[in-house]
């Protein structure tokens, strides 16, 4: 199977991704339909719908053997990741394309055998195409990336949601408080992809957070290890790309730290 044509995949993906992303602008005129999904908080609208729908039909077209893994349920119920796999998030960050219409983003990442192949990112208002094919670095638009360069946690700015700082499920959050007190500055974006977008564009130095869907991370992941970045779960292990949990990813060096200061501390 790895005698696929990586190229050939990722300018097709990267073509329909721009178009999806047309279409969302577009949209910002029309009136959303939105539905709550498990919670007030969780919301799913038309255009979430249509830009999977879009995606999918594109890649069933151009590739019937790939599998999908979709956000909104259309895809593949899939055991193992087995064979290539597009694993898509729509629209990241729905949130805030639905109150701010702006710091959302379309992220695809495609495994072959469990291996991220390609990743993308479209931040669509900012018309920043985040792309990469594994071996061959990550750019944004035509631009190359370079490699993340080592800081310490002193001079760093870490994107942190601040509910993970008030009590949760897995971990004890006065943890997180020291790493906080002690980092140079906190963000949060609202959109993972975006977060995971700006560790390998280095504009921020470590993304952490404690539950994500495989499709929020999948994209963003293959750009953070193509800038040599250090991409595990939060207590150091491999990510889990069919169940999603826990994510954090760094430059090099100040992942250790992290780790072993605070974090397994």
């Amino acid at each position: 199977m790895s005698n696929q044509n990586w190229k050939e995949i990722d300018t097709y993906a990267k073509k329909w991704v721009k178009e999806a992303g047309k279409r969302l602008k577009t949209s910002f005129q029309e009136k959303l339909t939105i539905q709550v999904k498990s919670n007030p908080n969780d919301l799913v609208t038309n255009m979430d719908k249509w830009t999977e729908k879009y995606l999918l039909e594109n890649i069933q077209a151009h590739f019937p053997e790939h599998k999908i893994l979709g956000e909104e349920g259309s895809g593949h119920e899939l055991e193992k990741l087995d064979g290539i796999v597009w694993i898509i998030d729509p629209i990241d960050g729905t949130l805030n394309f639905i109150h701010q219409q702006r710091n959302f983003a379309i992220s695809i990442g495609i495994f072959e055998d469990g291996v991220g192949k390609i990743g993308i990112i479209y931040d669509v208002v900012h018309d920043e195409l985040y792309h990469a094919i594994k071996g061959e670095g990550a750019y944004l638009n035509d631009h190359k990336l370079p490699q993340l360069k080592k800081v310490s946690v002193e001079e760093s700015i870490v994107g942190i949601n601040a509910a993970w700082i008030l009590k949760n499920k897995v971990i004890d959050p006065s943890k997180l408080l020291t790493l906080v007190h002690d980092v140079r500055g906190t963000r949060s974006y609202g959109s993972a992809a975006i977060e995971l977008a700006n560790v390998a564009a280095g504009r921020i130095d470590a993304y952490i957070t404690m539950r994500l869907a495989p499709w929020d991370f999948a994209g963003g992941a293959v750009l953070v290890e193509e800038v040599g970045g250090e991409v595990t779960d939060l207590f150091g292990k491999p990510l889990d790309y069919l169940k999603g949990g826990s994510v954090f990813v760094s430059k090099p060096g100040l992942h250790e730290e992290i780790l072993e200061k605070y974090i397994n501390h």
